[in-house]
Formats: structure tokens, C-alpha cells, sequence
């Protein structure tokens, strides 16, 4: 077993500036969901899993992962550290297990949810498009239930 290259306080003053909200992945997704004109709400606390962005009209959520701390399959998220190694294995799929639960209870409410993974961000482009394509689905569902049906 490898020990930490840092002290136990050095680690807890390390761990303690890792930020859950208002992170540089979360400002993208915002400034490019506003540069596209979509009006949103930020981290819902009475919606399970507390939404990174939602939008009530649209009923669209937009979840931001990092890839390391929810086990994308990407090179980021395949990495597991080599200190406290078991600790990091139940820690992922204990949050990959928390995300699945949330989802379920959003889709099961009528929710879209969209996952936006932090390596899918550096294409800034191929994200203006997807979040373009999200925005315009969700426009055409609300378009077809407002129409009136002709039976």
C-alpha cells in the first residue's frame, strides 16, 4: 500500500476546496446556456439529487459530473488513486449509485435529464450544439402538448 504524499491536514485542507457548486464546468454550461438564450434555475434543493441547472418550463435538468468523482469511462473517470485505493472504489459507486437514484426519481416526476461530463467540455462547440439540440427538443414537446388534440 502506497501512503499519501500529504499529512492527514495538508489532505483535509486539500479535500476541504473541492467545491460541489459553482464550479468552472458548471459557469460553462451556464454562460453557454445563456448565450443561447435559455433562462434556468440553480441547484434546486427540493429536487432529488439538488440539479446543477433546471428549467421548470421546459422541465429539462442539466446534472454536471466530474468524471473522477462519478466514474465516467472516460481516461479521468477510469482512474482510480493508488493511496486508500478501496476507499475511492465504494466512494465512486456509492455516487454512481446516488446519481441512478436520481435520475429514476426525475424521470419517474416527468423530468428530461441531461448529463454534461466534464471531459465533454472541452469541445466547446460540440457542446453549443448538443445544448442547442436539448433546448429545441424540449421546445417541440412543449409546442405538441400545447396543441389540442383532434379526436
Amino acid at each position: 500500500m502506497t501512503t499519501d504524499v500529504y499529512g492527514r491536514t495538508k489532505r483535509s485542507a486539500v479535500m476541504a476546496r473541492v467545491r460541489s457548486q459553482d464550479t468552472k464546468p458548471e459557469q460553462l454550461l451556464r454562460k453557454t446556456l445563456t448565450a443561447l438564450g435559455a433562462r434556468y434555475r440553480l441547484q434546486r434543493k427540493d429536487l432529488p439529487g439538488k440539479p446543477d441547472v433546471v428549467m421548470p418550463g421546459r422541465k429539462l435538468i442539466f446534472f454536471v459530473h466530474g468524471c473522477f468523482w462519478h466514474g465516467h469511462d472516460c481516461a479521468r473517470g477510469s482512474r482510480v488513486p493508488k493511496a486508500n485505493r478501496d476507499y475511492w472504489v465504494a466512494k465512486v459507486s456509492r455516487n454512481k449509485a446516488r446519481d441512478a437514484a436520481s435520475v429514476a426519481a426525475l424521470a419517474a416526476a416527468g423530468w428530461r435529464i441531461e448529463t454534461i461530463w466534464e471531459c465533454e467540455m472541452k469541445d466547446g462547440e460540440a457542446l453549443r450544439s448538443r445544448l442547442a439540440q436539448a433546448l429545441d427538443e424540449t421546445r417541440d414537446q412543449a409546442a405538441a402538448r400545447a396543441l389540442p388534440s383532434s379526436t
